[in-house]
């Protein structure tokens, strides 16, 4: 990966690119507004968010603006926490789908639906956080064995039979009760449209918590990148870096997760294209990945409205087809273990 040269050079190619990322965006989201079965002119979008036209009020207010929030919140949940799974496992290929923690995740949702009869965001989010929490422990246990710290290949090896196992606990969960199958196939194909802002409101909470909690991660994981003994020889605390990192995980992923269902390889991705963009510096990187996530989120969703036009596919079937070639170029490029 090139460096940039001179610190008043890498400021200056950061603060360019975070400048681009942020003014696409803003472009994404006046198309996501604006998008859709009816669309609506710049004039509308803008009549529609102030107030001064009725039908356009119906259209933005009732749907394209909550779901537009909730692909900003996600996105930027799912690029930053990819960030930090690959920067403290020094996996590139770790991403919550690959590790298990969205089909923790979705486990418990099903569990949540099927035995309690729970069957919206704010109801189960407790139980999407504990299946994320849970799969990601079993997986971190399985890929370091009797070593302190994780083998990426052993950890990639356990996250997808972890997976595996967990999805097919799902299958068989809605196999055999109706009521579960019938509220469960729409959330699985992760999707941002059917929420109210009202309805993730719980959620919103958590993931604002994962995104604050990424930010005080930035110096730690600089320090780990150096390796465990510069680490702690720069005052880096290995065990609470490792608990904060966890916990930024679970809450970002676990609440994402059961907002608008699992989403793959946003968390793949993004921090990829962060760090050809911005470097290495994790106080610059985590922060690009989170704009970054948001910013594929949006223009994902956007995509899935037009390309089947005036029907829509799900965003999570759109980052699957997006994602999918990039973990492809990963493996072939030999990436493993290069962070």
């Amino acid at each position: 990966m090139a460096r940039t040269s001179g610190r008043v050079g890498g400021t200056a190619l950061t603060g360019l690119t975070i400048g681009l990322a942020v003014a696409g965006l803003l472009a994404a989201c006046l198309a996501s507004l604006a998008i859709g079965a009816n669309p609506l002119s710049p004039g509308q979008v803008w009549a529609g968010l102030l107030g001064h036209d009725q039908e356009a009020i119906d259209v933005v207010r009732g749907g394209r603006l909550p779901r537009t929030v909730l692909g900003l919140l996600v996105g930027s949940a799912l690029g930053a926490a990819g960030a930090v799974m690959q920067s403290i496992t020094r996996n590139p290929l770790a991403d919550p789908q690959l590790l298990g923690v969205n089909g923790g995740a979705a486990a418990a949702v099903v569990t949540a639906i099927s035995v309690f009869g729970i069957t919206h965001p704010a109801g189960y989010i407790w139980f999407a956080l504990l299946g994320a929490a849970g799969a990601a422990i079993v997986v971190y246990l399985l890929g370091s064995g009797r070593r302190s710290t994780a083998n990426p290949v052993r950890m990639l090896l356990a996250g997808t039979a972890v997976q595996a196992l967990l999805q097919s606990y799902v299958v068989a969960a809605m196999l055999t009760d109706p009521t579960a199958y019938y509220s469960f196939r729409y959330w699985d194909i992760g999707a941002l449209t059917g929420r109210t802002l009202d309805e993730v409101g719980p959620v919103v909470a958590f993931l604002v918590a994962g995104l604050v909690g990424m930010l005080a991660l930035a110096g730690p994981l600089n320090a780990l990148s150096l390796g465990e003994e510069a680490g702690r020889a720069l005052g880096a605390n290995l065990l609470a870096t490792r608990l904060l990192s966890a916990l930024v995980i679970v809450l970002l992923c676990g609440s994402a997760t059961a907002a608008v269902g699992p989403i793959a390889f946003v968390g793949l991705a993004v921090p990829h294209l962060a760090r050809l963009t911005v470097g290495v510096d994790h106080k610059a990187m985590l922060p690009a990945s989170a704009l970054l996530g948001a910013l594929l989120l949006i223009v994902a969703d956007v995509a899935g409205r037009v390309i089947a036009w005036p029907q829509e596919v799900g965003v999570g079937i759109v980052t699957g087809v997006v994602g999918a070639p990039v973990l492809i170029w990963l493996v072939r490029a030999r990436r493993v273990g290069r962070l």
